[in-house]
């Protein structure tokens, strides 16, 4: 009887509580609701481990691509990026490669065959660059940079290695093995060159009239160890106009040393180091450090510079040289326009017991226009007083260049000629020794793959 009498009385409860249970709205229904438990993850770490892609350096029209690693430009399709959440700590690393198939032919410089048996020379494949490295930041104010060249020796296997810190984006100290401030050339991106070669008035070595094999200066300084300060200001407050500057010294013994082997100047009582600086003016905002990119085809940026330097006691304490030198490059739309002019002064030192000096100078002006996006064409004419403003005759380097992209693969096909042309030499000999060492016709082709 008592079984009975429990089973009724469950039995209305239960038909109760669906009665009401029916007639509660549907919010509150959500509420009665079981609900499965919530985990809830531990607080992540200050740096993330997981791949994103890059945090893209560009405005919307393309106009601005991270270029200061000096080997690449980094943007939001190209490899991977880990960084924090708050975008302080960025860690980038990068690969760049390039392959090159070249031919050079070379005069005979008057030479009887029996003793020069070939003008084909220096000719086949070539790796100039098999470079790895990874870029980034930290603590939202210190960057830094490091590239490995496999396909060099010695000390150029270290292309770059520095940290640059930055008070503001107008007071920035760099330290360590980067580019010295000299030419627009040089200072350009690697992988955003219009030519797969550099003007060779840059690239040459001067001829001294003197049996000194160790002093051997060429115009251009390229990479070298040392500190800078430098930076971009605005000329007005809301404006596109920009002054950057660059200011430091440097070992003034190039890429081929890292070690410190300097002293101090017999005749001046300085140390031996390479003085140097630059000061820029861009009426268009900032100029990025590219000779044309097919990702930047709508926006336009100018530049105007000055530079020089002076390297004490260089070419193993042999000489003294002051360069200086002034540069024009601009962006515009499809077209990039890039002019430069320079000179050398080459005193030597007191111990060579030698009182002449010597004045070299070279220019170059290129042009760049991509027919279509995938499709670049350049010319350039560069010209070289190789032997001296005391001598008559200089060099005239014609060159051709076509670029072809290949975006989705992140290569860059380059075909390039250049032809070296003597001019205005006294005598057969001096024509004939102006050329030494640089082929009459170069023609090349390029493959570049960057990630």
């Amino acid at each position: 009887m008592k079984r009975i009498l429990s089973f009724l009385l469950f039995s209305t409860a239960l038909h109760t509580s669906a009665i009401a249970t029916h007639s509660l709205p549907s919010d509150t229904l959500a509420s009665l609701a079981p609900t499965a438990p919530t985990l809830t993850p531990p607080p992540a770490p200050s740096l993330s481990s997981e791949v994103s892609a890059p945090v893209p350096d560009v405005s919307p029209s393309g106009s601005h691509i991270d270029m200061d690693n000096g080997v690449l430009g980094i943007a939001d399709d190209r490899g991977f990026t880990l960084q924090s959440k708050n975008g302080k700590f960025v860690f980038k690393p990068y690969l760049f490669l390039q392959t090159r198939g070249q031919l050079n032919y070379y005069d005979d410089e008057g030479l009887d065959k029996a003793y020069n048996q070939d003008n084909v020379a220096n000719s086949g494949f070539a790796l100039p660059y098999a470079i790895l490295g990874f870029t980034g930041k930290t603590f939202g104010c210190l960057d830094y940079n490091l590239s490995i060249n496999a396909a060099a020796t010695g000390a150029n296997i270290l292309q770059q290695a520095w940290i640059d810190y930055s008070v503001n984006p107008a007071v920035r100290f760099r330290a360590g093995k980067f580019k010295t401030p000299f030419t627009h050339a040089y200072l350009t991106t690697l992988g955003e060159t219009l030519f797969p070669l550099l003007p060779t008035s840059l690239t040459a070595t001067t001829i001294m009239p003197h049996t000194l094999n160790a002093v051997t200066p060429q115009i251009g300084t390229g990479f070298d160890v040392g500190v800078e300060f430098h930076g971009t200001a605005s000329l007005k407050r809301g404006s596109k106009w920009l002054t950057g500057y660059e200011l430091g010294l440097w070992n003034g013994s190039g890429s081929v040393v890292n070690g410190a082997t300097k002293t101090f100047s017999d005749d001046w009582h300085i140390p031996s180091l390479l003085y140097a600086g630059r000061l820029t003016f861009m009426p268009w905002g900032q100029m990025p450090m590219t000779q044309g990119n097919n990702k930047m085809l709508q926006g336009r940026h100018m530049l105007f510079g000055i530079s020089g330097g002076l390297n004490v006691e260089s070419e193993n304490e042999s000489t003294n040289d002051a360069r200086l030198g002034a540069e024009f490059s601009m962006l515009l739309r499809r077209w990039y326009i890039g002019a430069e002019a320079y000179w050398m002064h080459v005193g030597f030192t007191k111990r060579q017991k030698i009182d002449e000096t010597f004045n070299y100078w070279g220019a170059y002006a290129q042009v760049g226009y991509f027919v279509v996006p995938a499709v670049q064409l350049g010319l350039r004419y560069d010209f070289m007083d190789r032997n001296g403003s005391n001598k008559d005759g200089f060099l005239n380097m014609p060159a051709f260049v076509c670029n072809y992209y290949i975006d989705k693969a992140h290569l860059k096909l380059s075909a390039m000629y250049q032809f070296t042309g003597r001019y205005g030499h006294a005598t057969q000999l001096d024509r004939d020794n102006d050329d030494l060492g640089i082929s009459t016709h170069h023609a090349s082709l390029q493959v570049q793959f960057s990630f």
